[in-house]
């Protein structure tokens, strides 16, 4: 099979970024091997949360790792869409990609402190720092598989709309299966709060990325 090399000499830096998320997924996996072990069969056991996540460490340097990988991943991928929607997008906007990273992680900022302030508001604090938690994890496992597929779309597989779609749908169907994980490990007190669980899955999780989808497709 024949490889599909794209642009590789005006994105070399693109190739450098993804040398160092690699180096960054090893080292947090020879840093904390155990850990990295129990968070990769999230699909499979919540061992992970029983032991490792049990007191919901989201500054722990494990945690921030990962979300570093799932900065690039994500950013990456909006970065690829938008390089196939307009092909000379990178010539009027040389900085998108940084522009990109500010406004996922700006995203991913506002969502949270939002998320928070309704857990004060509810006062359910606690089951909320639990959620986000796993949450989180699911997000950043999630990022791994995407941090993948970006290689092979950047390097191999042919870039079709049909191709973004069905990548889309993927993720989308990984975040609802990591939703659905939680809801079961937590249906105690979700459904003593149903009707503000449902509002907010409805206001804080299902419509920005709609608004997203939307954006991007």
């Amino acid at each position: 099979m024949e490889l599909e090399l794209r642009n590789l000499t005006d994105n070399y830096w693109i190739t450098l970024i993804f040398v160092g998320a690699f180096v960054v997924l090893a080292i947090t996996r020879s840093l904390y091997p155990r850990r990295f072990h129990e968070f990769f069969l999230l699909p499979i056991t919540d061992k992970y949360f029983a032991l490792e996540g049990k007191q919901y460490e989201v500054r722990h340097p494990f945690n921030f790792l990962l979300f570093s990988l799932q900065t690039i991943s994500f950013t990456l991928f909006i970065y690829i869409i938008l390089q196939f929607q307009q092909p000379d997008i990178t010539e009027k906007h040389p900085w998108l990609l940084l522009t990109i990273i500010s406004g996922f992680l700006a995203f991913v900022l506002i969502k949270y402190i939002f998320e928070k302030l309704m857990a004060v508001i509810l006062n359910i604090q606690s089951f909320m720092d639990g959620y986000l938690y796993e949450k989180l994890s699911y997000a950043n496992l999630i990022s791994l598989y995407l941090l993948g597929i970006n290689v092979l779309l950047f390097y191999s597989l042919p870039l079709t709309g049909s191709t973004i779609q069905a990548i889309i749908i993927v993720l989308l169907f990984l975040q609802a299966f990591s939703i659905i994980s939680s809801i079961k490990r937590n249906n105690t007190i979700i459904f003593r709060n149903i009707f503000y669980f449902i509002l907010y899955l409805c206001a804080l999780e299902i419509a920005p990325y709609i608004i997203l989808y939307k954006v991007f497709v």
